[in-house]
């Protein structure tokens, strides 16, 4: 919806004719004339005391030719819609770059998520028979129960859904951006699935930057038309 007003202006006074009402004047001076008759009053009429009467004199404007001007308004509307969607576009290929960006640096925490998970589980393999050979001693480790425990472990922090379904989402992000159209997301949920598995605080501080850049995407989106 665009709403236009429009204010006219006289631009000087070269097109105005000034004439004097004549019939307005004649009838002024012949009722101060009988006025002055009648109560024995002077006739002391002056230029200056006529000019301050209303309708004395008649402002002749040129008529405004309202066809031509609503050519001419149409014309600087029409210009003015051109530069606002310009400047428009000027400004959603910024947004979509910044989009992309964004995505893009996403995708970079995704790895480093699912790099860090594997390792995680290494970590808590490393710790969980570090800790058995200091309560069994001399007692031989039971490997299998090792690989066992490390397994029910990996399983619960396991994220590689979340993480391609987030991959998924980002991929349609980008289509999105290239074909245009409406697509509806839940990139915010995966995140938040992903944070609730990390047991690792390096992990858990990247699953924070995640959900970071997907409030900003989330900000920016607000500014597409």
């Amino acid at each position: 919806k665009v709403d236009v007003f429009v204010s006219l202006r006289s631009e000087g006074t070269a097109d105005v004719t000034v004439t004097l009402n004549t019939p307005m004047v004649e009838g002024y001076l012949a009722a101060v004339k009988q006025m002055c008759e009648s109560y024995g009053l002077p006739n002391d009429v002056t230029a200056a005391t006529l000019t301050g009467l209303p309708d004395v004199f008649c402002l002749d404007k040129p008529q405004v030719d309202e066809e031509q001007l609503q050519k001419d308004l149409l014309v600087v509307t029409e210009q003015a819609l051109e530069n606002f969607d310009a400047m428009r576009r000027t400004e959603g290929k910024a947004l979509e770059m910044d989009l992309r960006s964004r995505g893009q640096t996403i995708l970079g925490l995704v790895e480093k998520i699912e790099e860090g998970s594997a390792q995680t589980v290494t970590d808590y393999r490393t710790r969980l028979e570090e800790k058995l050979k200091e309560v069994l001693a001399s007692t031989a480790i039971d490997e299998a129960r090792i690989l066992t425990e490390a397994a029910i472990f990996a399983d619960k922090i396991a994220v590689d859904e979340e993480t391609v379904r987030l991959r998924s989402h980002l991929n349609q992000m980008d289509t999105m951006l290239t074909a245009g159209g409406a697509l509806g997301q839940e990139m915010n949920r995966e995140a938040n699935t992903v944070g609730s598995k990390c047991s690792d605080v390096r992990l858990a501080r990247v699953v924070v930057d995640i959900k970071a850049e997907l409030e900003k995407i989330r900000e920016q989106t607000q500014n597409i038309e």
